[in-house]
């Protein structure tokens, strides 16, 4: 089973100004940076989890994290430790947007521009109701979700 949460190490390194430059030695084709400290942490959290969750998807290998005594620093640099939350990761790429097309009569399209619907919120919102699911795909409890009887799979 995959991790829920891991911590690698990060070298933050001081850039131009304000700027920190972020690179994790154990995964090398993570990097990235912020225009100050905080934006910097921000980065390589979501920098570690899209890393992460692509070596996931792909089937490849995800490393050990070295131990902070391990990583050499030069001035201006400091290791931070940096933690991937996976479960929020994994639900967010879940959660991108698909495009969908369907057909409805014309006199319920007017109807709708009359009202000013969105018809992407209303096919979400109806098929959530519809699966018994909130906004990242969890299961509802039965008293928060539509009744089941009208579901056309079951």
């Amino acid at each position: 089973m995959a991790e829920q949460v891991y911590i690698y190490p990060a070298i933050f390194t001081a850039e131009t100004g304000s700027a920190v430059s972020v690179a994790f030695p154990d995964l090398p084709e993570c990097v990235t940076w912020g225009e100050n400290e905080a934006d910097a942490l921000y980065s390589a959290q979501e920098a570690l989890e899209l890393c992460l969750l692509t070596r996931e998807e792909d089937g490849e290998t995800i490393p050990s994290p070295s131990s902070v005594q391990e990583i050499a620093t030069s001035v201006g640099q400091v290791v931070v430790l940096v933690q991937a939350n996976m479960i929020l990761a994994r639900a967010e790429s879940r959660n991108k947007s698909v495009r969908k097309n369907c057909t409805l009569p014309q006199w319920l399209d007017e109807l709708a521009a009359r009202e000013h619907i969105n018809y992407s919120q209303v096919l979400q919102q109806s098929l959530m109701n519809l699966f018994g699911v909130d906004a990242v795909g969890r299961r509802l409890p039965p008293s928060a979700s539509a009744p089941r009887d009208r579901h056309p799979i079951s």
